[in-house]
């Protein structure tokens, strides 16, 4: 890992980018060849006389794509028959164009239809999802999941979904959720550009170990679709706390210049008081230019464990 006089003098390094066609200032430093990219904030003095953080305007939401990664806590038929828990989970996913949701428990497997159609329910577009298998099946786990992404489709095209063939190697609790979207442009025809998405829920035990097989998923799917070179790998990782420190995650291959992390190790991402970047969003460079560089985890939409014990977290990509 690097010193905290090299961390300094990467700090540094902080330069301010403006990106057409609308105006985002960014910070970006360099440290261990892996790029960071954080919006920049500015502080305000509040009531109270404390200083807090006041986000710059968001991108004007027509310009970009909009995705979130999700874990919502034991999503089974029990939180399903809970309709003020429902009405929130709606709310939450419709502030964005696509989700990945981690932590779907339903032996029955109705769950994920229920929620699409309530989802579908309340917008004023059409809802559609890729569901996976269920994820978790080796004679020592305790219980399988399901990992879904819910899109809008008059933002996102589907191509395909599969989970990680984790049969010979056995890297994973939870088998990654590959799937491959097309983006479609303002005005819902092809953009001409393709990425593929990898959801991961790691087992909190064996976080760092899933963390860096995550490298070995994208250099498979990277062989097998040399063609393919737009990825994101998001979803709770355990990133942090008691299951990955800082240290351990500058030593992950996952850390190479090759990717770029776009939630900080000092992030939190869980609604109780602990203070961990669990969830993840890392993408290989830059989506061809489509990467804007906008992040943030949604902490306004609720404040209670009983609709999930993680807050959305999400980046932006140019449409």
């Amino acid at each position: 890992m690097a010193s905290m006089e090299g961390y300094l003098q990467a700090l540094s390094l902080v330069a301010i980018l403006i990106l057409a066609p609308m105006t985002i200032h960014l910070l970006v430093y360099k440290e261990d060849n892996t790029v960071f990219v954080f919006v920049e904030t500015e502080t305000e003095v509040d009531s109270n006389n404390e200083t807090i953080a006041r986000e710059i305007p968001e991108l004007n939401r027509s310009e970009v794509a909009r995705i979130a990664t999700f874990n919502i806590k034991v999503f089974g038929e029990s939180k399903m028959g809970k309709p003020d828990i429902i009405s929130v989970l709606v709310d939450t996913v419709l502030q964005y164009d696509m989700v990945s949701v981690q932590e779907i428990r339903d032996l029955d497997q109705t769950v994920p239809y229920d929620f699409l159609e309530q989802i579908n329910n309340r917008s004023n577009n059409t809802w559609n999802m890729l569901l996976s298998e269920r994820s978790g099946q080796q004679e020592d786990d305790t219980y399988q999941e399901q990992y879904a992404y819910y899109y809008n489709t008059t933002v996102f095209s589907p191509i395909n979904g599969s989970l990680y063939n984790d049969s010979e190697y056995d890297l994973f609790q939870k088998e990654p959720y590959l799937g491959s979207f097309e983006l479609l442009n303002a005005s819902g025809n092809s953009s001409g550009f393709d990425f593929t998405l990898i959801t991961i829920h790691t087992k909190p035990a064996s976080a760092m170990e899933e963390i860096n097989a995550l490298h070995t998923v994208v250099q498979d799917y990277q062989a097998q679709n040399p063609q393919e070179s737009d990825i994101v790998i998001l979803g709770d990782y355990n990133a942090g706390c008691t299951y990955a420190s800082s240290e351990e995650l500058w030593s992950s291959p996952m850390r190479n210049s090759n990717y770029t992390w776009l939630v900080p190790d000092s992030a939190d991402t869980t609604v109780s008081s602990t203070d961990c970047a669990y969830d993840r969003i890392v993408t290989t460079g830059d989506l061809s230019g489509r990467l804007v560089g906008n992040w943030g985890v949604d902490r306004s939409s609720f404040s209670t464990s009983n609709v999930s014990d993680h807050y959305p977290v999400w980046f932006d990509i140019y449409r």
